[in-house]
């Protein structure tokens, strides 16, 4: 819900009325709560430095293919097939490790080609065929889920090189010592990180300023940002008190980046909204939709390799039962994180907060002990409750 609060014009112009929504800010809320109410319940062991860790390195998978999938959500579709893929893919550079001799930086190249050659094949039948995307990842869940058996014969590749295996599993070295016994490069990249959201932050509210657009109260702009700034160097002062910096944090990082740019400052960013906004509009306006679509298929193929090579470096071997309900995980981190069911509205961060939530409540159910069968019905009832809240701010908002 949006709250506008007039002011006074000044003279010569008319100053834009500044508004805060307040409906952005709910997941980020919840995910807060989620935290301190299990630090609360867990006697301060959720946010032990090896935990934080570890929430980050065992959920990575699901945020890689949470960005890809906020992508296919937003344009209508939907993809059941990354968890197969991400098997087979994994299988795959394991393969091309152990068996054909490939340098470990080769295979991760392979793998994300072979991920984005099967969202290729997956794209091609959705965006030129013109068959449902349901239908079509659903028979490619089954098909490479088959090929991931064939390709492992129901076995296990292991002895993966640790150059490898660290990308999923390992950390920066130090590079400035420790200084109180913590890791100085990662509190110095926390410092950074959050120095630089504020700097955008403000950016972004001078454009908006210079061409005389609806901004953001001030106040709720500066609590948001010393909020969001003091996490950042809160977890980077946790992290570096552990082991440091997990490779894959820096990966995430720059995918939350890189595909939050894509989607806010790209024609093919601006085409993905407005398919799923209004298909029938898209078309009369010129966006070439069969190119579209078939690109946002070869790029979750992609990140579905990344993920696929992720999940393999984390266990440090590929596996025959890898990737099992990754789709429902990426799919539910993104409903979470508030992407609408119909299409249209979506955002990376929002997926990515998403799936910070559902790794949060894996973790704090796991460290209280907690039975997987109630995990699984806790999971599901956070996803039926975060949908069932979209659609009822959805309501008040036609109202």
């Amino acid at each position: 819900m949006t709250t506008t609060t007039p002011v006074a014009p000044s003279a010569g112009r008319k100053t834009p009325r500044l508004s805060v929504n307040f409906r952005q800010y709910g997941i980020l809320a919840a995910l807060v709560v989620i935290i301190l109410l299990f630090e609360a319940l867990t006697g301060g062991r959720l946010l032990l430095p090896g935990n934080v860790n570890n929430l980050i390195q065992q959920n990575a998978y699901v945020l890689i293919l949470a960005v890809g999938m906020v992508m296919v959500i937003i344009a209508g579709h939907i993809d059941l097939s990354v968890g197969s893929v991400v098997a087979m893919v994994g299988a795959v550079g394991a393969i091309s490790i152990n068996n054909w001799g490939l340098p470990w930086w080769a295979a991760v190249i392979l793998s994300i080609v072979v991920g984005a050659a099967v969202g290729a094949w997956q794209g091609f039948w959705v965006a030129y065929v013109g068959i449902p995307a349901f239908i079509v990842t659903l028979a490619g869940m089954l098909i490479f889920r088959g090929l991931t058996l064939v390709l492992l014969t129901g076995g296990t590749i292991s002895g993966l090189p640790d150059g490898f295996t660290a990308i999923g599993a390992g950390w920066i070295p130090t590079v400035f010592g420790l200084i109180g016994g913590r890791d100085l490069f990662t509190i110095l990249l926390g410092v950074v990180a959050a120095a630089a959201l504020v700097w955008q932050q403000l950016r972004t509210r001078a454009t908006l300023r210079r061409l005389d657009l609806p901004r953001e109260v001030i106040g709720s702009f500066w609590i948001k940002n010393v909020v969001a700034a003091a996490a950042i160097i809160a977890v980077a002062w946790i992290l570096a008190g552990y082991s440091g910096t997990p490779i894959i944090l820096i990966v995430l990082a720059a995918l939350v980046l890189l595909y939050t740019f894509v989607l806010d400052k790209t024609v093919f960013g601006r085409h993905i909204y407005a398919m799923g906004g209004n298909l029938f509009a898209a078309v009369m306006s010129g966006v070439k939709t069969r190119r579209v679509n078939f690109f946002i298929f070869v790029n979750m193929g992609a990140l579905a390799g990344l993920a696929g090579v992720v999940s393999t470096a984390r266990a440090g071997s590929a596996v025959a039962s890898a990737g099992q309900n990754y789709e429902l995980d990426a799919i539910a981190a993104v409903f979470i994180g508030g992407a609408a069911v119909q299409g249209g509205i979506g955002t990376v961060v929002g997926a990515v907060i998403g799936g910070l939530v559902m790794g949060v409540l894996n973790m704090g159910l796991s460290i209280l002990s907690v039975d997987a069968a109630w995990q699984m019905a806790i999971k599901g009832l956070v996803l039926l409750l975060a949908v069932a809240f979209d659609i009822f701010n959805k309501r008040r908002g036609g109202r």
